[in-house]
């Protein structure tokens, strides 16, 4: 089916009727922007931002005095822990002095327990370096107690109270004379068992009355040794008799020999 034609008149008035008609078409399909439109939306946002304004103007006139009461309270709030801090630190001065005079006491004592406990270690060493030359009887005696002096893990106070023990121990036992029977194994034979006494720590002597034998003893270059003297043996004998209140007091020549000391010993 055909669309309509319009036809018009080729008349004097058909010249200006299809101009009008065009303009018509024209403005009815695309009308023309208002020019008032971007001024009219330029004063509304003014005055929204004029009202926002006298808004905050308003609010700010009802909160000033406010924040001026609260600026000044803070002020002297403020003043007030300035001098109670400079009061506390003038209060405070001997404080901190005697605390700093009190640190450097504590530095100055653990510098010294730090050294004292370096001498009781070197000390607890040459106690152990000593235990070969000691009596036997006496080195058996300090069993416990080198055991215990050689743990790292040992406190100051004890490693002081247990070497103090020790040399007290060898102290009392260079101080008398002392005798019992005495397990010991003599020139590499056996252990068995004898009649031991000992001067001190430096000289003791040992009986087997069965096999009429006698030895000495005293510390040599690698410990404590003991060495055989035939025909001694009624002098120990009757030297050990006195001191068991079995014979009566004498003189009694018994083998002896100096010889330098050890020199751990010294």
């Amino acid at each position: 089916m055909r669309s309509p034609v319009l036809t018009f008149p080729a008349s004097r008035s058909g010249r200006w009727l299809l101009p009008l008609l065009l303009l018509v078409g024209r403005s009815l399909a695309a009308p023309e922007a208002d020019p008032l439109q971007p001024g009219e939306k330029a004063a509304g946002d003014w005055i929204k931002v004029r009202l926002e304004t006298a808004r905050l103007e308003s609010q700010w006139l009802s909160e000033k005095p406010l924040m001026e009461s609260l600026v000044g309270s803070m002020k002297e709030r403020a003043q007030a822990l300035e001098e109670r801090r400079d009061l506390l630190t003038a209060k405070t001065a001997k404080d901190r002095d005697d605390l700093e005079a009190l640190k450097a006491k504590n530095q100055a004592a653990l510098a010294d327990l730090h050294a004292a406990e370096a001498g009781l270690q070197a000390l607890a060493a040459k106690l152990q370096e000593l235990r070969p030359f000691l009596p036997p009887r006496l080195s058996e005696a300090l069993e416990l107690s080198y055991r215990s002096i050689g743990n790292p893990n040992l406190g100051a106070g004890e490693r002081m109270q247990l070497t103090m023990t020790m040399l007290n121990r060898c102290l009392e036992f260079n101080r008398t004379v002392t005798s019992g029977e005495e397990v010991l194994a003599i020139e590499g034979g056996g252990a068995k068992s004898l009649e031991v006494i000992y001067w001190g720590l430096g000289r003791g002597y040992a009986l087997d009355r069965e096999a009429g034998q006698a030895w000495s003893g005293a510390p040599g270059p690698q410990g404590w040794q003991w060495e055989a003297h035939p025909g001694a043996a009624p002098a120990v004998a009757r030297l050990i008799a006195i001191y068991n209140d079995k014979a009566d007091p004498d003189f009694v020549a018994v083998p002896a020999a100096l010889a330098p000391l050890p020199e751990v010993a010294k």
